[in-house]
C-alpha cells in the first residue's frame, strides 16, 4: 500500500489524480489542509509520498509550490496531467429554482466564469477546497446552496448534479507532481526509463546569461517544456529559474546538465522521471 499526502479531502482533484497515477495499486490518502502540511508529512515520515498541483493550463503556475518543493529536499518521481471537468451540484431535494449561493475554490470559480456570468442571481462564495465545499453542503444539509467541483465528489457525498462540463475552457488540465524523500525515490523510479527532468538554478545578473544556458540545452537536444522564474528573497533583481526538459537520450541529458553547471549557481536537479500524458 502506498500512503499519499495530498492537499484537500476525498473527492478533490488531488484525490482523483492520486488514484489515477497509482491506478494499479492500493492507496491510502493522507488529507492535508494546506500544501505546507503535505511537505510536513514527508518530513515526519520518509515513507510517505507527496502529490501537489504545480500548474494549470488556464490559471498558470502555483508559484509557492515551487518554493516548497525546492526547500523540502524531496525528489520528483513522476507527474500526472488531469483533465479538469467541473459540475454544478446541490442537495438531492433542491433544484435550479432553489439555488441562491454557489461555493467553490477561487480557481474553480474563475475556470467557470462564463457559466457564472449566465447566472448573475447566484451569490458566489469562495471556499478553501472544491470537495470541501461540496462536503460542507452535504453534511450541513444546506438547502439553497450549490457547489462547483468534480462529478466524483457529488457521487461521494450524495449530491445531485444539475449541470456537467461547466468549465469555460474544455482544454483545462492541471499538472500534478509526485515526489518522495531521496531514499524512497530510488525505489519508485527507473533512471533508464526517464525522459523528463526538473531543475532549478540561479544566474549572474549579466547580459545574455539566460540565453547562453538555453543555447547549451538546445545544443544537447533537450526540449525545454517549462521555464518559471521566481525572485530570490534578499537579492534584488536576481532570480531562480525552474526549468523542465524532455529528452530521448539520458547520457546526452547528463552531458547537457554538466555543460550548464559552470554557467549557473545553486543548480539542483529536483527530479528525473517519465513525462505524464494527459488524462481524459
Amino acid at each position: 500500500m502506498k500512503r499519499i499526502a495530498i492537499q484537500g479531502i476525498e473527492g478533490s482533484f488531488h484525490d482523483i489524480a492520486a488514484h489515477q497515477f497509482f491506478d494499479d495499486e492500493e492507496v491510502q490518502l493522507i488529507c492535508c489542509s494546506s500544501f505546507e502540511q503535505v511537505f510536513a508529512e514527508l518530513r515526519r515520515d520518509p515513507t510517505v509520498i507527496g502529490m501537489v498541483a504545480i500548474e494549470n493550463t488556464i490559471a498558470g503556475s502555483l508559484l509557492h509550490n515551487y518554493e516548497l518543493l525546492r526547500d523540502s529536499g524531496a525528489t520528483i518521481v513522476g507527474e500526472h496531467k488531469l483533465r479538469i471537468k467541473h459540475s454544478f451540484m446541490c442537495l438531492p431535494e433542491d433544484d435550479w429554482s432553489d439555488i441562491q449561493e454557489v461555493h467553490s475554490h477561487p480557481v474553480a470559480l474563475m475556470q467557470c466564469r462564463t457559466f457564472l456570468d449566465r447566472h448573475p442571481e447566484l451569490k458566489v462564495v469562495e471556499a478553501s477546497d472544491t470537495a470541501g465545499a461540496a462536503a460542507t453542503i452535504a453534511r450541513g444539509q444546506m438547502h439553497g446552496h450549490a457547489a462547483i467541483g468534480s462529478k466524483h465528489v457529488a457521487n461521494l457525498y450524495g449530491l445531485k448534479v444539475l449541470e456537467e462540463g461547466i468549465e469555460t475552457n474544455k482544454h483545462n488540465f492541471t499538472r500534478f507532481l509526485v515526489f518522495a524523500s531521496p531514499s524512497r525515490a530510488n525505489l519508485l523510479r527507473n533512471i533508464m526509463e526517464t525522459d523528463k527532468a526538473s531543475i532549478v538554478f540561479a544566474l549572474p545578473h549579466e547580459e545574455g546569461s539566460l540565453s547562453h544556458v538555453l543555447s547549451v540545452l538546445s545544443f544537447y537536444k533537450l526540449n525545454l517544456t517549462k521555464i518559471q522564474s521566481l525572485p530570490i528573497i534578499g537579492r534584488e533583481w536576481e532570480y531562480l529559474f525552474y526549468v523542465d526538459v524532455q529528452f530521448h537520450d539520458y547520457t546526452r541529458y547528463s552531458q547537457g546538465i554538466d555543460a550548464i553547471r559552470p554557467l549557473t549557481s545553486d543548480l539542483k536537479i529536483l527530479g528525473e522521471y517519465i513525462h505524464g500524458k494527459e488524462s481524459i
